[in-house]
């Protein structure tokens, strides 16, 4: 499946729920946000069957986001759904790991193959000032859960103002050191300038290489992330939604004033 650029789409970056138990500064007001209600949502069942379809196109790569994942009910049935579709070769998740030492292993058992968790410091203060909320022990447990559960890989998210080089992201880098665990530097985004930087570590954010489309939590093909254009499932059925999603990717991200963060998956 290739776009009008040439690039093969293979990649789906689904988000399960627009909630999430972390306040970062860089993602959502302190006080949250008027979440969707549950009929908004897709449910388990429209998203195996959004999968399938685009597993049948082309798909082959997903990675379960937000919010945060991990606080959608039921999540581990829902893993287990997507990597029984023929046709998944990866399925991994992005996390705060908030909640990953209740679900690690039951991730893993359901065939989760892969972790990227977020983690912008490892000083607890300066987590408090980030995420407004004092929860760096349980992300610290979390993640040596994972590690004891044997995941395929783990990778750290470390949000940073400019680059690797400042104070939390040094220290996040030797805390990945000592666990044997690959880090990624992150640029403070902004959606509404179209601000946005080639990850450090990644590839994320090189729009000339660019393999994915997004399935937003109520169920909107996003073509891209700095975009407003979407596409409804439950409008327009989930294959011409990734079709028209596709043909409409733009060659290269400008801005988005419709989306956020919390409720596309970052």
């Amino acid at each position: 499946m290739k776009d009008r650029f040439n690039r093969n789409i293979t990649y789906l970056r689904i988000s399960v729920t627009d909630r999430c138990n972390l306040r970062c500064t860089y993602c959502m007001p302190e006080n949250g946000v008027e979440c969707l209600t549950h009929s908004d949502l897709l449910t388990f069942e429209e998203i195996a069957d959004f999968t399938k379809c685009a597993v049948s196109l082309g798909i082959n790569k997903v990675r379960l986001t937000g919010g945060e994942p991990l606080v959608r009910k039921g999540i581990t049935d829902l893993v287990r759904m997507i990597w029984n579709i023929e046709g998944v070769k990866d399925l991994s998740m992005t996390t705060n790991a908030v909640l990953l030492k209740q679900f690690a292993a039951q991730l893993k058992e359901a065939g989760l193959k892969r972790l990227n968790i977020s983690l912008d410091t490892v000083d607890r203060d300066k987590f408090i000032q980030i995420s407004r909320r004092d929860l760096l022990p349980d992300v610290l447990e979390g993640i040596d859960e994972a590690i004891n559960c044997g995941f395929d890989k783990i990778k750290l998210n470390c949000v940073v103002e400019k680059n690797r080089n400042e104070p939390n992201a040094l220290a996040v880098a030797e805390y990945a050191g000592s666990k044997e665990l690959d880090v990624r530097f992150i640029r403070t985004m902004n959606l509404d300038t179209g601000e946005f930087w080639v990850v450090d570590g990644g590839i994320g954010g090189d729009c000339s290489i660019c393999n994915r489309i997004r399935l937003s939590a109520k169920g909107d093909v996003l073509p891209c992330l700095f975009s407003d254009i979407g596409f409804s499932v439950r409008e327009f059925g989930a294959c011409e939604a990734i079709k028209m999603a596709v043909e409409s990717k733009p060659q290269k991200g400008t801005l988005s004033r419709s989306h956020e963060f919390y409720n596309v998956g970052g």
